[in-house]
């Protein structure tokens, strides 16, 4: 097996490493973190695909960056869902996760503000990839304690079987390895 993988999205190009996850499964390693270029790039390519929203919603880590560029050229506020509670959160909502990338059960936290905030909005969901689709339950989870619509599910890529869901708007498919 090579040691990278080759992506093509928005018009870039980037070698992914590969990172084994178990005996059978490998996956390429997509991170924005750093990459201003693709940040940017990925956010412009998605605003152009996604429909109208009032806010952005993402799960705290790789994909606050894309969140916030989207933030900044759409004008609309993003918010992150933590990855546990913190010590500010008046009110915190806690919903478990599981994803393909960490081993243990996670947990993503909203503050009742922040939720109080998503009432009666359209929500775009964002995140860097979808692969189970843990991460993503978990955020809709979150979006159904209040009383906002899920406007679209939307990720830099579709990791797997990811790429034949029709409820996820995507720039570009990801395999999983062997």
């Amino acid at each position: 097996m090579p040691d990278t993988y080759t992506l093509h999205v928005a018009g870039l190009t980037r070698e992914l490493p590969i990172c084994k996850i178990s005996d059978e499964l490998s996956i390429a390693a997509f991170v924005m973190f750093g990459d201003v270029e693709l940040t940017i790039a990925c956010a412009d390519a998605l605003l152009a695909k996604v429909p109208d929203f009032d806010v952005l919603f993402t799960a705290e880590s790789k994909a606050i960056p894309l969140a916030y560029e989207m933030s900044r050229k759409s004008g609309k506020k993003y918010i992150p869902a933590r990855k546990g509670k913190k010590l500010y959160m008046q009110e915190p909502i806690v919903v478990e996760v599981h994803s393909i990338t960490t081993r243990e059960t996670q947990s993503l936290c909203i503050d009742r503000p922040d939720l109080d905030y998503l009432n009666g909005k359209r929500v775009l969901i964002v995140d860097d990839v979808i692969s189970t689709g843990g991460s993503l339950l978990a955020m809709e989870a979150i979006v159904a304690k209040s009383t906002a619509t899920v406007a679209a599910r939307a990720a830099v890529l579709a990791e797997g079987d990811a790429a034949q869901r029709k409820d996820i708007l995507f720039l570009a498919p990801l395999p999983l390895l062997s």
